[in-house]
């Protein structure tokens, strides 16, 4: 008996029109940022803060997601392309044979997410005057649930997957190879779960929640460490990446990880809890 999964969904749902499919990645896409909102929203609720301006974040996070995203993997891993494709960067389509065709984004990058969502945060913060790391640390207890449907909206699209497990386990992804892969798409999904666990096991301690920007530094440092340690399971998404030390993804989190412990270690020093 092996442990090998062969993995052949269908990443298409349906089909809304003849060229226009309802993907499981989408939805997935936007179930996560739902739920990533109904959290925050609950947090509100029990601190008994004003909800007005809050389907205004919503917005502003989706856009500063999706942006940020999309110019993440075009400037990140395929400049060259897309400097010659422009259109193609804020459209979903794709020049194939002479003719534009919907094919989605093709190509979202976290690590953009994360700067765009955080430009989308200031922009928010200014407008509405709301106090910038407090704002993050509620929204840092639920973008992990958010990161996880997004790997798992990966998962069903086949895509970012791992080096072979070369042993009789692992997931075949009939639509690529036939070849047991890691499942890292899963391995993600599961540990940014797990981070969600801790972060709002956190936010329930009230020198933790009163550090403002503790629980987000602890956010930046362990979702992208995971993310770095995964990445040496995981295929390179480029093929200029073959020849890296490192690849893009992991060299990409080295400076959230940095930045996530500047935080911890200024917020622990300058907490009354702390003294």
């Amino acid at each position: 008996m092996n442990g090998i999964l062969n993995w052949n969904v269908d990443p298409d749902i349906i089909m809304i029109t003849d060229s226009f499919p309802l993907k499981y990645y989408g939805a997935l896409f936007a179930i996560g940022l739902l739920l990533g909102f109904a959290i925050v929203r609950n947090i509100y609720k029990k601190e008994h803060l004003s909800l007005d301006k809050l389907d205004s974040l919503l917005i502003y996070v989706i856009v500063g997601t999706i942006l940020g995203a999309r110019l993440g993997h075009c400037l990140f891993y395929e400049p060259g392309y897309f400097f010659q494709h422009p259109i193609e960067i804020l459209l979903p389509i794709q020049k194939i044979e002479g003719v534009y065709k919907f094919v989605g984004f093709q190509g979202l990058a976290s690590h953009g997410g994360t700067i765009g969502v955080l430009i989308a945060i200031i922009l928010y913060c200014r407008k509405y005057k709301v106090e910038f790391f407090g704002l993050l640390d509620r929204m840092a207890v639920a973008v992990p649930v958010t990161g996880a449907f997004i790997r798992f909206g990966n998962f069903m699209n086949s895509e970012i997957y791992g080096k072979p497990t070369n042993g009789n386990w692992g997931v075949v992804f009939e639509r690529d190879d036939l070849i047991p892969r890691h499942p890292t798409q899963l391995y993600e999904a599961f540990a940014y779960l797990l981070i969600f666990g801790i972060l709002f096991f956190m936010y329930k301690v009230e020198r933790f929640k009163n550090a403002h920007g503790l629980i987000f530094g602890c956010f930046l440092t362990l979702l992208f460490l995971a993310r770095f340690i995964i990445e040496f399971f995981k295929e390179n998404q480029e093929s200029f990446e073959d020849n890296m030390m490192i690849n893009m993804g992991q060299i990409l989190s080295i400076p959230f990880i940095l930045i996530g412990l500047a935080l911890i270690i200024w917020k622990t020093k300058t907490s009354k809890e702390y003294v």
